[in-house]
Parts: C-alpha cells; structure tokens; sequence
C-alpha cells in the first residue's frame, strides 16, 4: 500500500482512506456491529491506515463504532473524526461555529481523560 503524509506534517497514512459513514448511518447500513468490525480489522490487514468517521453519523454511533474495531491498532491507524455541529433535537446536523466545536471537544474522551 502507498502512503502519504498529510499536510506538512510527520503523520503517514495510506494513500487508500475508508469513510466509515455507511457503516452505521444512512437509510441501511452495510452491516451489522460485528461484521463492520471484521470488516475494519480487514482494512488495517490490507494495509489502510486512514478512516474517516464523524460525529453526526448516528450522531456518534460511528465514532464508538469505528474507535472500538480500531483499539487493537492503536499507534498504527489514523482516525480523521470531523466534529463541530451543533445536532438538532432529532439528531440531524444544524449549525456549527466555535462554541459547537469547544462543546464536541469537552465531550472527546481524550479532552476528559486529560484534564
């Protein structure tokens, strides 16, 4: 597999990302829980380091689903998670801005785990 640094950074992914929104969100999912996991354990074994996922699919439905599959890879998978809206009472994406970005991080496990 190609890789690829994104940006000017160190940060080498695949050349080949997987969007992961299907997995969970949409008018039917691909599968079910189990099965996309398998499915994500594939990827990283044929070599994709890249998965995209948001918040607002599910609303955060892919995001646990995506971050559970890919623990085992810790340290050898890059998630790109976009965030930032501010979700409307049935779930769907309304507005974004700052003040919907700072409330997406505060929620961010990492953000709580570290302060």
């Amino acid at each position: 597999m190609q890789k690829r640094f994104l940006g000017n950074s160190s940060l080498e992914v695949s050349a080949l990302g997987l969007g992961c929104m299907r997995m969970t969100f949409a008018d039917k999912p691909i599968g079910d829980t189990a099965e996309m996991i398998a499915f994500l354990h594939e990827a990283v074994d044929r070599g994709i380091t890249f998965f995209d996922t948001a918040e607002v699919y599910g609303p955060f439905t892919n995001e646990e689903l995506v971050g559970e599959a890919l623990a085992p890879f810790r340290g050898q998978v890059v998630i790109a998670a976009k965030f930032g809206f501010q979700l409307n009472a049935d779930g769907s994406p309304g507005w974004s801005g700052f003040k919907a970005v700072r409330s997406a991080s505060s929620r961010s496990p990492r953000h709580r785990s570290s302060a």
